[in-house]
């Protein structure tokens, strides 16, 4: 019994002695950054077709929220405040084709649905 508690002490401070710890440095170029904000910005301003699924009170477009997130998980949502109300829309096409299709699925689904054309940019 008295060699089996020795055998255990001496792994476990063999263990413990061979422990390492290190310290991880990441060297990375300045131009990377640069480059995710460059693809950041042209990300979020570049035109895409939407759409918006209703509108209504706060309460009401999270209720539409929930639902559309359960019948078409693949498909990112959001909620938009144009005054006076919130509008939820979903999709991010660039395309007008991808745009319809998805669509008629969603407009099956929901009826007021209605498919939202780029905003014309100021460039």
């Amino acid at each position: 019994m008295k060699t089996l508690l020795y055998t255990i002490i001496f792994i476990c401070s063999l263990s413990y002695s061979f422990a390492q710890t290190g310290r991880v440095n990441i060297e990375q170029d300045e131009k990377i950054d640069e480059l995710l904000k460059l693809y950041k910005s042209s990300n979020s301003s570049s035109d895409y077709y939407r759409i918006q699924v209703g509108f209504g009170s706060f309460a009401k477009a999270q209720h539409i929220k929930s639902k559309v997130e359960i019948d078409f998980p693949g498909l990112a949502s959001k909620i938009d405040f144009d005054s006076p109300t919130y509008r939820v829309r979903v999709g991010r096409f660039k395309n007008k084709l991808d745009a319809e299709r998805k669509f008629l699925e969603v407009r099956a689904k929901y009826p007021d649905a209605m498919l939202l054309k780029p905003k014309k940019s100021s460039k």
